[in-house]
């Protein structure tokens, strides 16, 4: 059970723990373009630690960051303990039936992915659900990285600048 009630807000605990009991995260829809958003959440949990296994169908049989590519987590060699959903959230719906026919412990739905059906699915099978949540976002949030991107560093900033003074033009 996620113990995360409604998936409409999620405790700094809830979160942490999970993070902490995951060694493994099978990413399904993986890019092997470093642009790319599922990419650079790859890499930067992989240099975290956790040991992330890419899962993408036209990328079987490549490599993406040393990792072979899988085709779906079916065909991966060990039941991971978390799957990270970086597909739309009718997709979602499939890979979380993957994830509990191979066993895997935690299904994570990206930002904007949200599907209750799915989420009530896997928790009847026993395992944690989040949603609409970026793991990486949430770890860098924990480990108080987040001003690495701006935040929170006085670099940004949401509020808007005062109004600038209006001088006359002398004529």
């Amino acid at each position: 059970m996620s113990g995360a009630g409604t998936h409409d807000d999620y405790s700094d605990g809830f979160i942490r723990g999970v993070l902490d009991r995951v060694r493994t995260i099978a990413l399904v829809g993986a890019s092997n373009d470093p642009v790319k958003a599922s990419f650079i959440v790859l890499k930067y949990l992989r240099d975290k630690g956790y040991r992330v296994i890419p899962v993408n169908p036209k990328l079987a049989g490549q490599t993406i960051l040393g990792e072979p590519v899988y085709a779906s987590l079916g065909d991966l060699p060990e039941p991971p303990d978390m799957v990270d959903v970086f597909r739309n959230a009718t997709a979602a719906a499939g890979v979380t039936e993957e994830a509990i026919a191979v066993g895997a412990k935690v299904v994570w739905m990206q930002l904007g992915v949200r599907n209750d059906a799915a989420a009530a699915r896997a928790e009847a099978a026993g395992l944690t659900v989040v949603m609409n949540r970026c793991p990486k976002i949430e770890l860098q949030r924990l480990l108080h990285e987040i001003g690495r991107i701006g935040v929170n560093s006085n670099i940004l900033t949401s509020k808007k600048a005062a109004p600038a003074k209006t001088f006359k033009k002398l004529m």
